[in-house]
C-alpha cells in the first residue's frame, strides 16, 4: 500500500510541476497581451487626442483672429456671425447661388447635389446635399417652409447678391 501511495504521491508532484510550468507560460503570455493591450490603447487614445486638437485647431484660430477661412472648410458660420456668403466655403456658395437661382420654388437635395458636382443617382450623395441645405437652415442662411424645398429668407436676397461676385449693392 505504501508504494501505491508513493507512487500517486509522485504522479501528483509532477502533475504540480506541469501545472506550475504551464502557468508561468501562460502568465508570461497574458504579459505580453497586457503589454500589446496597453499599448494599443495609448496609440488609440493618441490618435484621438491628435484628431481632437485637429479639429479643435479651427476654432481656436477663428476665435482669436475673428477672421473666417475661405475655401474647403467645412464649417458654416452662424449667419447673424457674418457679413456675408464669401466666409462660406465655396460648396455652400455654391449651395446658396443655387437657392438664388432656384427662388421661390426652392432647391432640393437632388438639385444640391449636382451643384456640388455630385451623382444625384446616388442616395448617399443626395443625402449628403440634404445635409449640407439643413446645416445651412440650422446656421440662419436658408430656411425649409416646404419640406425638402430650400430657400433664402426674404430679407437675405440683397445680402447674397452683395456678396457675390459681380452682384449688386
Amino acid at each position: 500500500m505504501r508504494a501505491v501511495l508513493e507512487a500517486r504521491r509522485k504522479t501528483a508532484a509532477v502533475r504540480v510541476e506541469d501545472l506550475e510550468a504551464e502557468l508561468e507560460r501562460v502568465r508570461a503570455a497574458l504579459a505580453e497581451a497586457e503589454e500589446v493591450l496597453r499599448r494599443r490603447v495609448i496609440g488609440l487614445e493618441q490618435y484621438l487626442e491628435a484628431l481632437a486638437e485637429a479639429e479643435a485647431l479651427p476654432e481656436v484660430t477663428d476665435a482669436a483672429s475673428k477672421k473666417k477661412p475661405v475655401g474647403s472648410r467645412r464649417a458654416v458660420p452662424h449667419r447673424q456671425d457674418a457679413p456675408g456668403v464669401e466666409v462660406l466655403s465655396v460648396e455652400y456658395q455654391g449651395l446658396m447661388a443655387a437657392a438664388v437661382e432656384a427662388g421661390s420654388g426652392g432647391l432640393g437635395a437632388r438639385r444640391a447635389a449636382v451643384v456640388l458636382g455630385w451623382d444625384s443617382a446616388v442616395a448617399s450623395r443626395v443625402e449628403g446635399a440634404r445635409a449640407r441645405l439643413k446645416r445651412l437652415v440650422e446656421r440662419g442662411w436658408l430656411v425649409e417652409d416646404k419640406p425638402g424645398r430650400f430657400t433664402l429668407p426674404a430679407p437675405q436676397l440683397d445680402v447674397v447678391g452683395a456678396g457675390r461676385p459681380g452682384g449688386g449693392s
